[in-house]
């Protein structure tokens, strides 16, 4: 604990001015150990009273000088209160510092939004996938632009960041950059996890985005019907490169995974389920849940067929898979051939299992959600959405009741 805590008001003599005055220091002493903050306010000499630290004088403007410096004794106090509150050690100095605002580091932007991506960076493998540091990263590139657009600086300091910063971001994304509204919303949640962890290591005390809303639009998910299923799978390829895409894209259709979850599937994910058949036992790398996927025929006769590869042997994979991009590619040449009007990607295989081999065929939303690997029943139902065939054969089950009902009560009329 300190032994002495002790305040003085007064004027230094050997700093007058031109027009007479003095200014007016507050000198802060703890144990001894004095420091100096200026007042910032000045005044004659003559009208100084050094017993009472004060302005002489009944004046408005005397009045309002000496409540400038009651209010300043009381800072003083409150930074003292606060500094012993957080258990630290309370020095002229570090009640100076605290007053004039050189208690706490600049920190700046870049260095922890660079931070948090060396951290996914180490990661990747791990608990993240490739992408998520894909996006990070362009999520900083982003936001370095934006700041050289709109401030013509390099990085800001964080206390700066306000809600303005962050609707001026959102609008560069939109216009500078052309983005669509899902995207810029994605950008914007990027950054926004960066300032979750400056809030979260105190280092701001207001949350920019306290008054910020945005909304991702649904978009309606592409998807094959079972006639375009169908040319695909009837579709001899002469190509073996094409066989082989058609291959583990239709294995999607039927199995509902993601392609990275596909290009690291083993032997040992396939396993024997509850009904005593084979099942698909797996994570998916995006969110880390469990996916549980019965092996439908078909599923099983493209496995099968990979099964003595030499490079899946080689690596215990389930099949030779290409990179996602180069899948992409020759998924549109597929769609070309069999002249599906569709911008075919991998990724659609996945919403296919989710609405035609699926939800189409009666298969119950909460199973069909549970081998997507979906954390919230909510994300399946957007795919419950676009079944209008589904909807169709609902309805005509209610329109052969009320026949039935109608055709009931002409009987007894």
């Amino acid at each position: 604990m300190n032994k002495t805590f002790n305040l003085l008001f007064f004027i230094k003599k050997n700093k007058i001015k031109s027009d007479g005055t003095a200014p007016i220091y507050l000198r802060i002493t703890i144990d001894g150990v004095p420091k100096e903050i200026s007042s910032k306010r000045s005044i004659h000499p003559i009208k100084w009273d050094n017993k009472l630290q004060k302005v002489s004088g009944t004046s408005f403007e005397v009045k309002s000088l000496n409540a400038y410096l009651k209010t300043l004794e009381q800072q003083v106090y409150e930074a003292h209160h606060e500094i012993l509150k957080d258990k630290e050690s309370a020095t002229a100095s570090t009640i100076k510092a605290k007053l004039q605002g050189t208690d706490k580091p600049i920190r700046y932007l870049v260095p922890i939004f660079q931070d948090h991506n060396n951290k996914i960076k180490q990661l990747v493998g791990k608990e993240y996938a490739p992408g998520t540091l894909e996006r990070y990263t362009t999520s900083l590139k982003h936001t370095k632009e934006f700041m050289k657009w709109k401030y013509n600086i390099n990085d800001i300091d964080i206390t700066k960041i306000d809600h303005a910063f962050v609707t001026d971001y959102e609008f560069w994304l939109r216009s500078v950059r052309n983005c669509n509204n899902n995207t810029a919303v994605k950008y914007i949640k990027n950054f926004s996890k960066i300032i979750k962890i400056c809030i979260a290591n105190d280092w701001l005390d207001k949350n920019p985005f306290a008054n910020y809303k945005a909304k991702v639009k649904e978009v309606e998910r592409v998807y094959l019907t079972e006639a375009e299923i169908q040319s695909i799978i009837e579709k001899d390829f002469k190509n073996e490169r094409l066989s082989l895409v058609r291959d583990i894209f239709l294995f999607s259709c039927f199995t509902g995974l993601a392609y990275v979850d596909v290009k690291n599937l083993t032997t040992s994910h396939i396993s024997f389920g509850i009904d005593g058949e084979k099942w698909i036992f797996t994570h998916r790398q995006k969110t880390e849940s469990a996916s549980k996927i019965p092996i439908l025929p078909v599923t099983q006769m493209i496995i099968d067929k990979y099964a003595d590869n030499p490079k899946c042997i080689n690596e215990d994979k389930v099949f030779p898979i290409l990179s996602n991009q180069k899948m992409n590619a020759y998924l549109k040449e597929i769609a070309g051939i069999c002249k599906i009007n569709k911008e075919l990607t991998f990724h659609i295989a996945r919403h296919t299992f989710a609405t035609t081999v699926t939800l189409t065929n009666g298969v119950p939303i909460e199973s069909v959600s549970k081998m997507l690997g979906h954390k919230n029943l909510r994300t399946t139902q957007h795919y419950a959405k676009v079944l209008d065939r589904k909807v169709s054969d609902d309805m005509k089950i209610l329109k052969n009741k009320f026949n039935m009902n109608g055709k009931a009560a002409a009987q007894v009329s």
